[in-house]
């Protein structure tokens, strides 16, 4: 089964990943996250997190967080993803400040996601806090990310959008308005470049 999973056609490592999943065995664990730190193909890795789903948590999820911790990049992307799949609290601890402003941007977005899943209760606007301060980081897809980790939490957002909100970085503002909108009407869509040209006609304004 190692060898299928290392297999050169992505058709053949899809079907070696369904069929450990289809019939867990845990001696393919470490095979799994081993092939989840390289695979290119993203059909491939969404069946490898199925199938190391497919375990008891108790044999996957401490060595899920053994690859965030230690991982490449992608390994550590794909763990965080497929903690945010099992949903068990024991994976909190290392859901860290330093983890959640990773500079790989596909780490960090994992790691927003699964923070919000994982945060346990009472938890939430420390967690806000510490996501607060990504407001204005990267381009559409990373903002976009991160503004639906923040709605996700809740209310308990609304203090750090109204401080981003005044920031004197037009990409906080512009990026902190578009998440205020966002937490007013989730099915409207991420409209951060609209918040950009509000933001602009405010400035030219008050500068009027």
């Amino acid at each position: 089964m190692n060898e299928l999973l290392q297999h050169q056609d992505s058709s053949v490592r899809l079907r070696a990943a369904l069929d450990i999943g289809t019939s867990p065995d845990p001696r393919f664990i470490d095979a799994l996250l081993g092939r989840c730190a390289v695979e290119p193909d993203f059909q491939v890795r969404e069946m490898l997190t199925w199938a190391l789903i497919r375990h008891p948590a108790s044999a996957t999820v401490p060595r899920l967080m053994q690859e965030v911790r230690s991982g490449g990049a992608l390994a550590r992307s794909q763990a965080l993803h497929t903690l945010s799949k099992i949903k068990d609290p024991a994976a909190w601890p290392v859901i860290t400040e330093q983890l959640l402003g990773d500079p790989d941007d596909e780490v960090a977005r994992s790691a927003w996601r699964a923070a919000v899943v994982l945060v346990p209760a009472g938890s939430e606007s420390a967690l806000a806090t510490m996501l607060s301060t990504q407001i204005g980081r990267g381009g559409h897809e990373v903002q976009r990310s991160l503004s639906r980790a923040l709605v996700a939490l809740g209310s308990v957002i609304e203090p750090m959008l109204r401080e981003a909100a005044s920031s004197k970085d037009e990409a906080v503002r512009a990026h902190a308005r578009a998440t205020e909108a966002l937490l007013r009407d989730p099915d409207a869509g991420f409209a951060v470049f609209e918040a950009k040209r509000v933001d602009a006609l405010g400035v030219a304004g008050s500068n009027g």
